[in-house]
C-alpha cells in the first residue's frame, strides 16, 4: 500500500514464488450476475477531505463519463470457481505460495510463528497457502459462502477472469459515479450518515481496531455480495467488505493529470487503484469506505479483504 501507517489494507509483496496444491470449488447454484442500468453523464468526482493527503482525493471536479454498465455486486467465490474450472488458472497468491490473511481470522495458534509481518502493520499474516478457495490457509473453505465476495485477489487475476468473462474492470471513474447512486457529493452511497437512524448500511469494522471487532453490522469478516440494501443504481458493497481493483495505474496527483472527459490514469507505474473500502476499515484508522476514497496496491499482491467487480463490455 502507498500510505504507510493509516492503511487497513495489506502490504505489497516481496519475496519469492512457490507452488501449492489446486483447490477447487465444486459446482454450486451460479449466482447469477445483475448489472446497473447504463449509467453516464456528468458527475463531481473527489472530495476535499485531507486526512489521508497522500491519496489524493482531489479538488473535487467535474468528470464527463460515457454509458457503462457496472455489476450491482463483487465477483463471488461461485463466479471465480466457474472461472478457474473453466480454465485452470493459476492465482499469484497461489504462485507465491502465501497471501496476507488478518491477525484477527486465524485460529489462536495458526499466527504464532509467521515470520515477515509489516512492522507498521503487525496484524498482517503472510500466511502460507492461504488463497481464494481456502482464505485463511489449509483448512478454511469457502463451500460454507459461496455466495460472498472472492477474495485473495490480484489485479492481474481479476483482469485474467475479465478476459475470460468478456468483461472488464471499471475506471477509478465509472467506479466512483457507479458508487454514488446518482447522489452529488454525498459522503457513502447513501448519504452523508454512516448509520442512519443506527442502521448499519455496510461491513466495516466495529470496535478497537486491530483487537476487537464486535460484528455489529452483523459481519465480522466478508459479507455476501447482496447484503446490505443497494444505491441508487442497485450496488451493493461499494462501502466496506473488500476492496475492489480498478483499471487505473493508481498516483496521487489523479485529479490533477487527468482529463475530465473519460478519464484513465493509463501511465505505467508500480501500483493499481482500489477502490471502496474493507470490513477491515474503522474511522479511527482507515477511514476509506467513502466512495471518494483511494487506495492502491501492486498488481500481484492479494489479502484477505481484496476483491473486485467488473463492468459489461458494450456490444
Amino acid at each position: 500500500m502507498t500510505d504507510g501507517n493509516s492503511s487497513c489494507c495489506a502490504k505489497g509483496r516481496v519475496g519469492g514464488r512457490a507452488p501449492v496444491a489446486d483447490a477447487i470449488v465444486p459446482g454450486a447454484t451460479p449466482i447469477t450476475r445483475r448489472w446497473s442500468p447504463d449509467i453516464s453523464g456528468t458527475f463531481l468526482m473527489g472530495s476535499d477531505d485531507c486526512r489521508f493527503p497522500e491519496d489524493g482525493e482531489g479538488p473535487p471536479r467535474w468528470v464527463t463519463l460515457s454509458p457503462f454498465a457496472i455489476a450491482c455486486h463483487a465477483v463471488s467465490n461461485v463466479q471465480f470457481g466457474d472461472f478457474v474450472r473453466a480454465t485452470g488458472y493459476t492465482t499469484d497468491a497461489e504462485r507465491y505460495g502465501w497471501s496476507f490473511v488478518f491477525e484477527g481470522q486465524l485460529a489462536d495458534d495458526t499466527g504464532q510463528n509467521i515470520r515477515n509481518r509489516a512492522a507498521e502493520a503487525p496484524w498482517w499474516t503472510p500466511l502460507p497457502r492461504a488463497y481464494w478457495a481456502q482464505p485463511e490457509g489449509p483448512g478454511s473453505t469457502v463451500l460454507d459462502r459461496l455466495d460472498h465476495p472472492v477474495v485473495h485477489i490480484s489485479w492481474n487475476d481479476a483482469t485474467a477472469y475479465c478476459a475470460w468473462s468478456n468483461t472488464r474492470l471499471p475506471t477509478e471513474a465509472e467506479w466512483e459515479m457507479a458508487a454514488r447512486g446518482g447522489l452529488d457529493q454525498a459522503t457513502y452511497p447513501w448519504g452523508d450518515e454512516l448509520t442512519p437512524n443506527g442502521e448499519h448500511r455496510c461491513n466495516i469494522f466495529q470496535g478497537n481496531f486491530p483487537d476487537h471487532n464486535s460484528a455489529a453490522d452483523g459481519f465480522a469478516a466478508t459479507a455476501p455480495v447482496h447484503a446490505f440494501e443497494p444505491n441508487g443504481y442497485g450496488l451493493h458493497n461499494v462501502a466496506g467488505n473488500v476492496w475492489e481493483w480498478c483499471e487505473d495505474f493508481f498516483t496521487p496527483s489523479y485529479h490533477r493529470v487527468t482529463g475530465n472527459e473519460n478519464p484513465l490514469h493509463a501511465e505505467p507505474g508500480p501500483n493499481r487503484s482500489l477502490r471502496g473500502g474493507s470490513f477491515l476499515c474503522h474511522e479511527s484508522y482507515c477511514n476509506r469506505y467513502r466512495v471518494a476514497a483511494r487506495s492502491s496496491n501492486t498488481p500481484d499482491s492479494s489479502a484477505t479483504n481484496i476483491g473486485f467487480r467488473v463492468v459489461r463490455i458494450q456490444a
